[in-house]
């Protein structure tokens, strides 16, 4: 242990000295100063980004090899971080009827510590910390309104499923360790051999199960539609952003450098959630009135359409391109469901109650156009319709099948798109046609969250188009350094 394995996760230890410092203020100060822990938590994250942009590196390790600091860990960090300033952003208005309570942005700074330490692992104790400190702090998040009986049982849900999938995870890391004799990802990567034997393969199936969950991936999603129902919507937009983008690159790193060798076990395993999600998301939605259950089965539709990309990666010839699809399409992601969060929490009455069933958003048009715009510029998106930017993650998911020699895949993808489309579609005839709900949303957010909007909504519009130049240098560059 040395200062420059201290240089190298000064990013995490922004956050760890910022959250520890956030939380003594919290404990001694009480709820009156939330909103001052909440600007100072922000700032915290900015820090963070400044400070992973100074000491980036093309590749180096930490600590004896169990962190790895690269431009695949440094580009998902900026997402992370930049998704937990907009979530700090939304939250104190939701909490304004019952009283922000300061110890929320000090969660969300634990939680997106794990997921730093999660992209950055290179070995499967450090895998298994970062994965644990992140689930403890959304366990908590789950159930934050404690006055609301579905917040408290979506919380309890979570915790008990996600101690279950811990434990296949922590089983996985056993046999993979005991058939290996090591927990680093290259040790592991070198003792995978061509002919994998019956216990690493168990090892694998146990591992990739553990973290299938933590994505969403059919048929771990059990949990998700009542978790981001009953959870507040801040919180819910936070389980479908930040988290999902570690646990998608931590399972891309995990597939990619430690496991090269497996790649026809777990690409099976990794076509065949990608089938069942992008399937069970696109059908499972349709019959669903709740909006958040909605965007929870949209979720895994799309965690489906981003394992097909990880599945091509499965073919060492197409593994950059796909690895680069992979990355692309979180991004796109991320923004996204953050636009169509933010513009769920401008559904308010006039006594400040939040709307969640579809009915209320019957001529939304009518009484708040621009919001109206903006939700369907994210529903057109997330159904991949072009012009819009959506369309494009798609399309480079599909051609890194097709390149892979998997066009099955991509042609179930294409019709799961289809399929998908309708529910998204259906949001915008009810919002466009239908006659206006009894109940108008009079109270309208801030400019911050009016400005929020206004961005996610241009970035995933024709507008989106001038960044593909951009970002898929980026995310080439971030998917050649794990390769």
């Amino acid at each position: 242990m040395t200062a420059s394995d201290f240089i190298l996760i000064a990013p995490e230890l922004v956050l760890i000295l910022g959250g520890l410092a956030l939380l003594l203020v919290a404990a001694f100060a009480g709820d009156k100063v939330s909103g001052v822990v909440n600007a100072l938590a922000a700032l915290v994250f900015a820090g963070a980004i400044v400070a992973l942009t100074i000491t980036a590196q093309p590749g180096a390790w930490a600590f004896s090899g169990t962190v790895r600091i690269d431009s695949f860990s440094t580009y998902a960090k900026y997402l992370i971080f930049a998704a937990g300033i907009v979530i700090l952003a939304l939250a104190p208005r939701f909490y304004e009827r019952e009283g922000y309570r300061s110890e929320y942005p000090v969660l969300i700074l634990f939680a997106s510590l794990g997921m730093a330490i999660m992209v950055s692992a290179s070995d499967l104790m450090t895998l298994y910390i970062g994965l644990e400190l992140q689930s403890l702090s959304a366990y908590v998040l789950a159930s934050f309104t404690r006055t609301d009986s579905r917040s408290s049982e979506a919380g309890l849900k979570y915790f008990v499923l996600g101690a279950l999938a811990s434990g296949m995870l922590l089983y996985g890391i056993s046999l993979l360790y005991g058939f290996t004799g090591t927990t680093s990802f290259d040790g592991i990567a070198n003792a995978f051999g061509p002919e994998p034997g019956l216990g690493l393969l168990f090892g694998l199936v146990f591992v990739v199960s553990g973290l299938a969950f933590k994505i969403s991936a059919v048929p771990f999603h059990m949990w998700t539609p009542d978790v981001y129902e009953g959870a507040p919507t801040p919180v819910t937009a936070f389980f479908a952003s930040a988290p999902k983008v570690a646990a998608v690159a931590l399972l891309t790193r995990l597939c990619v450098e430690a496991l090269p060798f497996g790649a026809p076990a777990w690409q099976q395993i990794i076509a065949f959630m990608a089938i069942a999600s992008m399937l069970l998301g696109a059908v499972g939605a349709i019959g669903q009135r709740n909006i958040k259950r909605l965007l929870a089965y949209s979720s895994i539709a799309n965690v489906g359409f981003i394992l097909i990309g990880l599945a091509a990666a499965g073919n060492e010839g197409a593994r950059e391109g796909a690895v680069t699809s992979v990355l692309f399409y979180l991004t796109v992601y991320l923004v996204m469901t953050l636009g169509s969060f933010l513009a769920v929490l401008q559904l308010r009455t006039a006594d400040g109650r939040m709307v969640e069933d579809m009915a209320g958003l019957s001529g939304l048009w009518k009484t708040r156009p621009g919001l109206a715009t903006a939700i369907a510029i994210f529903m057109f998106s997330l159904a991949g319709i072009p012009p819009l930017f959506g369309f494009w993650p798609k399309l480079l998911v599909f051609q890194a099948a097709v390149d892979a020699n998997m066009l099955p895949l991509a042609v179930i993808g294409a019709i799961a798109s289809v399929i998908g489309a309708f529910y998204y579609l259906r949001i915008i005839k009810v919002m466009w046609f239908d006659p206006p709900a009894e109940e108008a949303f009079p109270i309208e957010g801030g400019a911050m969250e009016r400005g929020l909007i206004a961005v996610a909504a241009a970035y995933v519009s024709v507008l989106g188009f001038a960044l593909i130049g951009p970002l898929t240098a980026a995310s080439t560059t971030a998917a050649a350094s794990i390769l």
